[in-house]
């Protein structure tokens, strides 16, 4: 019986931190990256009006700088061996994240199946932003439906590993949910709780929940 692994990214196999921070400290604009976080807390910037200020705010953006920040950033330990133990078992993974897709893309080489982000246009940034490439929390679970589809599988046969209330709407959508270092909202909501540094045994964990 097969299976789907859907983890999410930042704050979860990003650890402490988010791929926007890790390209900020980079790029030089901490500064103004913390003016849009604070303005997306206070509810004044939505995640495609924030995602359109980081496209202009990084217009210069390069492959080198994202690979730089992605391999200085911390992750969880032992991301490869989860994945490869997943395709052994004949199973699948996903990674699921509003974060920019030339980030995230990066995570394919550790062997995900498959990894969403938001989209945005080649670097460096000349051409237009689409809003609607723009991953929203909602679109989690349109995106979990999608895969577990294709794959002929129910939700029953999904895992879901989160850490924030983004998560909060695949993680009430599934059974099978594992909260990573999350902070209490969405550990209040998980099945299961992790906290630690290594992915492979949070997935351990996460096996408990299912027989396949």
């Amino acid at each position: 019986m097969g299976h789907l692994h859907i983890f999410d990214m930042d704050g979860t196999l990003l650890t402490g931190t988010t791929a926007n921070l890790e390209i900020a400290r980079h790029l030089g604009t901490l500064p103004e990256l913390h003016d849009l976080e604070a303005r997306f807390a206070a509810g004044t910037l939505d995640t495609r009006g924030f995602s359109t200020e980081i496209h202009r705010l990084w217009r210069h953006l390069t492959p080198a700088v994202v690979a730089a920040a992605y391999h200085a950033a911390t992750w969880l330990t032992r991301i490869t061996d989860v994945c490869a133990d997943i395709r052994a078992r004949g199973e699948h993974s996903a990674v699921i994240t509003m974060s920019p897709d030339f980030f995230a893309h990066h995570l394919l080489d550790h062997g995900f199946d498959d990894v969403v982000a938001s989209r945005f246009p080649p670097m460096p940034f000349t051409g237009t932003l689409d809003p609607a490439g723009i991953l929203t929390p909602a679109d989690k679970v349109r995106i979990a439906d999608d895969l577990l589809a294709r794959h002929r599988l129910t939700t029953d046969q999904c895992t879901a590993y989160g850490d924030s209330m983004s998560d909060a709407p695949l993680f009430r959508h599934l059974t099978n949910t594992v909260a990573v270092n999350a902070d209490h909202h969405l550990a209040g909501i998980a099945a299961l709780d992790y906290r630690g540094t290594d992915l492979h045994a949070a997935y351990t964990l996460a096996r408990t929940l299912h027989t396949t």
